[in-house]
């Protein structure tokens, strides 16, 4: 498809959700897994609360991460179209109408450890979930998912995920081969039967014996975070978490987590509950566990650069990948105002995966497995 900007005619093939990723999209470099950028159609329909608007107008107002200047080329050269069509600038926009908005799309890098099949089976695959790892498209995050690397790097698809796990939690993550054995596990996790393991390395010198905290979840969806409330409380949901000691060399332990139900960040919210954060959470940790912990995650995020023992694995397919792709190119767009970076605007910092890793999972008749990470090993 041709399109004409900047005085010059570029050959530029579009992408869409139909397109699947492929292994010539990841570029590795420094540790992490960037996506090769690559021209994306984002589609909407214009809500009643646009209508009325100059389409240039509705992409300044609503969508702020351009410069107006941005979105006023972006039109006079058919990269936003409504309907399938260029229009001028001061097009007003209508209820219901499609608008393209033909971008060069760039992926936040997550880390470049390899997802790791641990069971293949005909309908069921169970994988070792890296840190920082989104498990499906959103966002920003499309092939730099454990959905996108699976079916790029191992040819899976379609797959369905059974369970939640956060982007920067490692470890098991069940995906059914078909939307019926999903439902399958989603039934018996919804019923209560299924018992979810956890394991997370947290501040201080945890107490011995089973630690069981009900104390409500309330997650504040502006601040992207959530409180524990007394158990009485109106606010928040129902949560209840037992926690259970596996070492401790006295500055930090290792503790078993499970969930009874099932909160956006309730095990860490309920280890911060009982002065125990997780060590390296900077969501939830606060002055004073950071004073109790000898320095306490700012030591540990500095450790994190120079000890290899501390740092995600990476098997030996990812390290020859990341020493082949170094020097990769990619196509610089000149409308793009993430070009020349690989990684868009505001992800070019180190960021480390949380002490927080799913090893288990069972239910009626079976279980599945994933091995505890290698920081869960106290010197």
């Amino acid at each position: 498809m041709k399109r004409k900007r900047e005085g010059e005619c570029m050959d530029i093939v579009w992408q869409t959700p139909a397109n699947p990723p492929e292994p010539r999209d990841y570029i590795f470099r420094n540790g992490r897994r960037h996506v090769r950028p690559y021209y994306f159609e984002f589609i909407a329909h214009v809500k009643n609360r646009w209508a009325g608007k100059t389409i240039v107008d509705l992409f300044a107002e609503e969508f702020k991460g351009r410069p107006y200047e941005y979105y006023v080329n972006a039109v006079e050269c058919g990269r936003i179209q409504v309907d399938g069509e260029m229009v001028p600038v001061s097009y007003i926009v209508k209820p219901s109408q499609k608008i393209s908005h033909f971008l060069h799309r760039h992926e936040p890098p997550v880390m470049a450890a390899g997802v790791s099949v641990l069971q293949k089976e005909p309908d069921v695959v169970t994988i070792c979930k890296p840190a920082s790892v989104p498990v499906h498209p959103c966002g920003q995050y499309r092939k730099n998912t454990v959905i996108g690397i699976l079916q790029a790097e191992h040819g899976l698809a379609p797959l369905f995920p059974v369970h939640r796990l956060d982007r920067l939690v490692s470890g098991l993550l069940i995906l059914a081969r078909s939307a019926l054995k999903a439902d399958f596990f989603r039934q018996q996790i919804e019923a209560g039967v299924v018992r979810k393991q956890y394991i997370a390395k947290v501040v201080g010198e945890f107490p011995l014996g089973e630690q069981v905290v009900d104390a409500n979840i309330n997650y504040n969806a502006r601040e992207g975070r959530s409180t524990a409330e007394i158990k009485d409380s109106a606010k928040g949901k129902a949560a209840s978490t037992k926690f259970t000691r596996i070492s401790s060399n006295g500055t930090y332990s290792i503790v078993s987590c499970e969930p009874i139900t099932g909160r956006t960040h309730q095990i860490r919210v309920h280890l911060q509950y009982l002065g125990h954060p997780i060590a390296n959470d900077m969501l939830y940790l606060s002055a004073e566990t950071v004073d109790r912990s000898s320095r306490g995650s700012s030591a540990d995020r500095s450790m994190l650069v120079s000890d290899a023992s501390l740092r995600p694995s990476f098997d030996d397919e990812v390290l020859h990948k990341s020493e082949g792709n170094s020097n990769a190119d990619f196509s610089i767009d000149p409308m793009c105002t993430n070009c020349p970076n690989l990684a868009p605007k505001g992800y070019d910092g180190l960021e480390e995966g949380l002490w927080l890793h799913c090893f288990r999972y069972t239910g009626p008749g079976w279980t599945y497995e994933c091995p505890h990470p290698d920081w869960a090993k106290l010197s």
